[in-house]
């Protein structure tokens, strides 16, 4: 199984590719693709690789789907 764990928005998360997740606004368009440089680990089919505290050349792409609001609270 292939995935990785990001930072973004003071956050972790794993990612793995083909999923939708719901992360902290970016300073991006709806449907414009993204990259993220600030990858903590990679698991590529049980060859694992972990960043101190992060992997150097390491990026993560995606696409912003659409922008969601939550309730006011």
């Amino acid at each position: 199984m292939t995935y990785a764990i990001i930072e973004t928005g003071g956050k972790q998360l794993k990612v793995e590719p083909g999923r939708f997740y719901d992360i902290e606004l970016l300073p991006v368009d709806a449907e414009s693709n993204f990259t993220m440089d600030k990858v903590l680990l990679i698991n590529n089919d049980d060859e694992i690789t972990v960043g101190q505290p992060f992997i150097e050349g390491a990026t993560v792409e995606g696409t912003v789907m659409q922008h969601l609001r939550g309730k006011k609270l």
